[in-house]
């Protein structure tokens, strides 16, 4: 009898095949009648098939071959849309474009994006991500793949003082491999801090995962909260917001780890809203650790959402002096022990604006009527590229940070 074991799939029987849970999040059918193809089986437990009348080597190659022909199928459970799992034998490079894998910028903080998608819809999103999002595609990353390419930026920078930032456009806590990325990134010699990016709305509510996330190494949570009246939390959310269990996991990780608490200020909005987070964060705060509020600006993104007229820098930081003054608190400046930036070695740009290049198409873009392709060795964002396969001559329109768009 054959036995076959994934550690990131789940496994379901349904009447019109095998539904597959890859990551907990993104899911794709096997057609009942290709597996009876293979004969007999049986979904032992979640993560576990039984195929009694099969050898196994014979067993596993069938199989990758159904998992292979139907996984581009693949879509994210949450809101149905298509999904592509990037892997290292998939040819997809981790460099290049800003919707996931690796972005540098010439520090010693090094951005990981794991996974597109998230559990709310804020009204300000500068991505429009969320439930309710336009976007057409989204991105997971295996674990292991994002691992070691971050391993080979961490190389060529020549740091001791690597910060791993994971972030993107998505929530981090909806990445399945998130205890075993910051493990693996905890790992490593060059790397002193692990932060995240969280609405904190699913740690709030499973505390052995948050624990099991603290334990594998984070450092520092940047919290999204921006109200604290549960109405306005809601109304920013663009869905419900648990307020109260998001303030009690403010309180348990800062017992443990660096906390900033890092609302979005939306000018006549949620104004009224920061002194309110400003005191939260003071009465959480002990001798030991301080909960640090670092308020951030809403700026306009031509593909975000934009609920208000952004106000300019003086506006915003004349507002921070003002809460400043009145709550004792610093909001505009980081302590040197709590945030090391530091300018670093560059990683080579195989490609620079204005230069014309071919592109491998791969697969859609985020936004309609883009595509992503490869040209050597980074990703290359095609937006208005009518053509879905082959390749293309395109001239790169941005370069910067290793990020590429280019033009038909």
């Amino acid at each position: 009898m054959a036995t076959i074991s994934f550690q990131d799939m789940a496994f379901t029987k349904e009447e019109k095949g095998l539904n597959v849970m890859l990551y907990k999040l993104y899911t794709f059918t096997i057609p009942e009648d290709e597996l009876e193809s293979m004969g007999s089986y049986a979904v032992e437990d979640a993560h576990t098939l039984n195929f009694p009348g099969m050898k196994q080597e014979k067993a596993e190659r069938r199989f990758s071959q159904l998992i292979a022909k139907h996984i581009p199928d693949l879509r994210l459970a949450m809101n149905n849309v298509p999904a592509r799992y990037i892997h290292q034998a998939s040819g997809i490079p981790l460099m290049g474009t800003n919707y996931f894998g690796l972005v540098d910028r010439d520090t010693n903080i090094i951005e990981l994006k794991p996974m597109t998608g998230c559990n709310l819809n804020c009204i300000y999103c500068s991505v429009d991500e969320g439930r309710r999002s336009s976007k057409v595609q989204n991105y997971i990353i295996e674990e292991e793949y994002l691992v070691e390419e971050f391993k080979k930026i961490v190389a060529l920078k020549e740091c001791d003082q690597i910060e791993a930032h994971i972030g993107g456009q998505a929530d981090p806590s909806l990445y399945a491999r998130l205890p075993e990325l910051i493990s693996d990134l905890q790992a490593i010699e060059e790397v002193k801090t692990i932060s995240i990016d969280t609405n904190g709305v699913l740690l709030s509510g499973n505390r052995s995962y948050l624990d099991e996330i603290l334990d594998a190494g984070l450092t520092r949570m940047n919290l999204s909260l921006n109200a604290l009246d549960p109405e306005m939390a809601k109304r920013m959310a663009g869905t419900p917001y648990p307020v109260e269990r998001v303030k009690a996991l403010a309180a348990y990780v800062l017992s443990r780890i660096d906390l900033i608490i890092a609302p979005t200020l939306l000018p006549g909005v949620n104004e009224e809203e920061m002194p309110k987070i400003i005191e939260f964060a003071k009465s959480i705060s002990t001798p030991k650790r301080e909960a640090k509020v670092r308020i951030q600006n809403f700026l306009r993104y031509p593909h975000g959402r934009n609920p208000v007229k952004p106000k300019d820098f003086e506006w915003f930081f004349s507002r921070l002096r003002q809460w400043e003054r009145q709550h004792e608190v610093k909001l505009t400046m980081m302590d040197d022990d709590s945030f090391v930036f530091l300018k670093t070695r560059k990683i080579p740009k195989p490609m620079k604006k204005d230069e014309v290049v071919q592109v491998e198409l791969l697969m859609p873009g985020r936004r309609r009527g883009e595509m992503l392709g490869k040209a050597r060795g980074r990703m290359v964002s095609l937006p208005g590229c009518r053509k879905l396969r082959g390749t293309v001559r395109a001239r790169i329109t941005r370069s910067k940070h290793n990020i590429f768009t280019a033009k038909v």
